[in-house]
């Protein structure tokens, strides 16, 4: 008797045993959930570096994904799908990096100028003869700010050549490129060229033609600081008159003193 209750002890002990492992390997379902990803925006950015004056071409456009508000000078895909296929062969009116968004106003579209793409409203363009001793020794570059200056060689009483006059004409005037490059070099070098042309009002244009008429003209670098100063502008009673002479192919400038030196 004390045998089979011995007996009917063990099995009890074992099946308790056995059902409190079995309930501690069970685990509770645990409901995983997944946040939903957003859809992501795409914009038109560059695929390699763009230099000012490139032209496009699909392989160097690309869609990348776009976090957060779109702006509105950006392309989107959402919006623009075509825009690889549409601004292929535009011109790149400043540089861009790779990964740069491309914006619209920074390109000049197929068949159009490109030099009048690149001039604000109000401004013109005109191209002055220059050498590398009248340009800075030649490190003049596209997008600098220059003063022009004129000189002339004034004859003297007896038609021989007198004393050379140079004075500044205009200040902090941007040249816009140097013999049709827009850009400096792909080695970073200065451009040497025969021509630069520069960015000027149109009451400038009448000023500058008339020195490179009567003289020549010469470029003088100004520092990037200074790129922002408004320009320095004679008043009438400070300027004097400057009379043009033309005689037996000889042209000749003559000052005409102001009003407010009793003449």
């Amino acid at each position: 008797m004390i045998r089979f209750a011995i007996l009917l002890l063990a099995l009890a002990s074992g099946g308790a045993a056995s059902w409190l492992a079995l309930g501690a390997s069970v685990h509770p379902e645990v409901e995983v959930i997944t946040a939903e990803e957003a859809p992501s925006n795409e914009v038109l950015v560059a695929s390699a570096e763009l230099k000012r004056g490139a032209t496009l071409d699909e392989g160097q456009m690309r869609w990348q994904p776009w976090e957060g508000d779109i702006a509105p000078v950006f392309i989107s895909r959402s919006s623009r799908p075509d825009a690889i296929t549409a601004l292929k062969g535009s011109l790149a009116l400043s540089d861009f990096v790779p990964g740069e968004p491309i914006r619209e106003d920074k390109l000049a579209q197929r068949g159009s100028g490109f030099l009048s793409s690149m001039l604000p409203s109000g401004k013109r363009a005109i191209a002055v003869r220059v050498t590398a001793e009248s340009t800075a020794g030649g490190f003049i570059l596209p997008d600098d700010h220059v003063d022009v200056i004129h000189t002339v060689a004034r004859a003297d009483s007896s038609g021989k050549d007198g004393k050379v006059i140079s004075r500044a004409i205009l200040s902090n005037i941007r040249v816009l490129a140097v013999d049709q490059t827009i850009s400096e070099a792909a080695d970073g070098t200065s451009v040497i060229g025969k021509t630069a042309t520069l960015e000027a009002d149109p009451e400038q244009i009448a000023t500058i033609a008339a020195a490179e008429a009567s003289g020549t003209v010469s470029l003088a670098l100004r520092a990037v600081a200074d790129n922002h100063e408004r320009p320095a502008v004679e008043t009438e009673e400070k300027r004097p008159g400057v009379v043009r002479i033309i005689s037996g192919g000889r042209v000749s400038m003559v000052e005409v003193p102001s009003r407010s030196n009793g003449s």
